[in-house]
Order: structure tokens, then sequence, then C-alpha cells
């Protein structure tokens, strides 16, 4: 399946100011929130490798703006070397659109034996994530965007999922503060869609804005 076409189609939501307004938030906005949460990753470091052998960083291919392949980086959250067989067959059992069943909500994989007693806190409040700060500054993500999808993912897309790529992948989003896994595949790249085509700076500030009370109230969390 080409997305070229699809990508090509996507107007331009942001002039060049905007987009280096949103850049500046982003350096700033990663840089002060490794700073400011340095205790609380080194404490999670230490729980980690406490909890069960292995690295304290899982990193794994991503595909970015313009699918564009990069390493995400996140905590780990399962045992080393784990099998992501399962992860992939309820990823494709939410991606399909079943009319007499229905479409499933984007819950995580529940009952995962994979994911360790450290990992389980760690994705409940959502701080497996924050080390993607680093890909902030690296440019290869923004504060706020689509979520970087795997391979496997991008394979079973409909045309519509590829409009998504037009801008670089985030640590949150516009799907994430309207209801996370509570929505379908479908509402969620229907949201990626509509964050697309009126993308800003003030957008982006009301998203990281809304994103906190969304992590602490567990809002979606599932």
């Amino acid at each position: 399946m080409s997305a070229e076409p699809t990508l090509a189609a996507v107007p331009s939501a942001t002039g060049r100011f905007g987009e280096v307004a949103i850049r500046a938030l982003d350096v700033l906005g990663a840089a002060l929130g490794l700073l400011v949460l340095s205790p609380l990753l080194l404490a999670v470091a230490v729980a980690i490798k406490l909890d069960s052998p292995g690295k304290v960083l899982f990193r794994q291919r991503r595909l970015g703006k313009d699918l564009e392949p990069f390493a995400v980086a996140k905590f780990r959250t399962m045992g080393e070397g784990a099998d992501s067989g399962a992860h992939r067959s309820h990823v494709e059992a939410m991606m399909a659109d079943d009319e007499r069943q229905g479409a499933l909500p984007m819950t995580k994989l529940r009952e995962d034996a994979r994911v360790t007693r450290v990992g389980a806190l760690l994705r409940r409040l959502s701080v497996d994530e924050l080390p993607q700060l680093w890909n902030v500054l690296r440019g290869e993500m923004s504060l706020v965007g689509p979520r970087p999808p795997i391979q496997y993912e991008v394979d079973r897309y409909p045309p519509e999922a590829f409009r998504r790529f037009a801008v670089k992948p985030g640590v949150t989003g516009l799907w994430q503060v309207r209801g996370r896994s509570l929505l379908t595949f479908k509402q969620m790249i229907e949201l990626d869609s509509e964050y697309v085509e009126t993308r800003g700076l003030g957008l982006n500030l009301k998203i990281l804005l809304l994103t906190l009370p969304t992590v602490l109230h567990g809002k979606g969390a599932a």
C-alpha cells in the first residue's frame, strides 16, 4: 500500500513561523521536563533494575513523519526479550472493523504475563513514556502529535490512516485527551486527522494543558 498520495494531499496547518514556534516549545518543554523530572526518572530506573534483570530503557523501531523509521525510547515494562506475538494479535484485533461485533476500543493487552510488577504500575501512570522527551529533543518526535506506530500496525492501515504521518509523532495528542483507550481505532484515526488539519501552537498548548489532568484521573488508561 502506497501512502504517498494521501500524505501529499494533507494541507499544511502551520506556516514557517508556526513550525519554528512549535519546535521551540518542543525543545524548551522537553529540556525542562527532563530536568524537573530527573529525580523521578532516576527512581524509576532503580525500581526497574531491582524488579527484574535487563536494561532500564527499551528501544523499539517506530515510524515517524513521512514514514521515516526511528528508535523510540521507553522505560522497560516487560521481561527482557519478551515476544511481541501476543501484542501483534491484540493490535490487529482492535484494528479490525467487525460490523457484527462492533469495533474494539484501543485498550492495552490485559493479563499480559510479559509485563513486570513495576512495569504494570509505570504503564498505569503513563510514566513509561517519559524517556520519549529525549526523542523530542532529537527532533524525531514532538510533544504533541499522533502516536508513532510499529510497522506491523502500519501494514494494516486503511488509506485514510496515513494522514497522521504528515506531522511528527507526539508524546501526547488529541486522541489521548479525548478518551485514550475508550476510543476505537477508527476514532483515533479521525482525531489524528483532525489534529493534522488544525495543528498549531495554540492547539498544542491546549493539549499539553489537558494531558496532566487526563493522566492523573486515569481516564481511558485501561
